[in-house]
């Protein structure tokens, strides 16, 4: 029991410990959240400090309204007038004297290099349409002996049509 009453006296003397140290940072400081201090109750009596002057009068809204549409407005001027005043007349420039030489010979437009025609081998043709007829078999969910007839087919013309692609 003692060694409970002196764990309680311990923790208040703590206690008291921390609240005057934070009473005494925050004269210092001048804290917001703490007394300034504990001995001086006439604290409270000292005058304020004179209030800051008063602040030059904002200018109103309508004011800087009526400055960004006056920019505005000479922006536009601006771009109406400037591509109009070009520095010379609205006529096109004149041409100049053509000279009297004889007219060169016209030069034959290249002709483009041949198209390659590309053929495509019956075997090749053969195994997209098994390919083609074997992803229709799967989407619809169809897996009996005929997806396995056409897989089979379509392996077979897909290894002949590499065999003549490559040769």
């Amino acid at each position: 029991m003692a060694t409970d009453r002196d764990e309680q006296q311990r923790q208040q003397r703590e206690l008291e410990e921390i609240r005057r140290s934070f009473a005494e940072m925050g004269a210092r400081m001048g804290s917001l959240f703490e007394p300034t201090e504990l001995d001086e109750p006439d604290r409270s009596l000292t005058p304020a400090p004179p209030a800051p002057p008063a602040a030059a009068p904002a200018r109103p809204r309508w004011w800087w309204a009526g400055a960004l549409v006056l920019l505005f407005l000479a922006g536009t001027a601006f771009g109406w007038i400037l591509p109009r005043s070009g520095g010379g007349s609205a006529s096109p420039p004149p041409t100049q004297p053509s000279q009297t030489t004889a007219p060169k010979a016209a030069a034959p437009e290249p002709t483009p290099p041949p198209k390659p025609k590309t053929s495509v081998p019956e075997s090749c043709v053969n195994a997209a349409e098994l390919a083609d007829e074997v992803i229709s078999r799967l989407d619809r969910n169809v897996r009996d002996q005929r997806l396995f007839l056409a897989l089979r087919d379509y392996t077979i013309a897909s290894q002949a049509c590499r065999r003549e692609a490559s040769s």
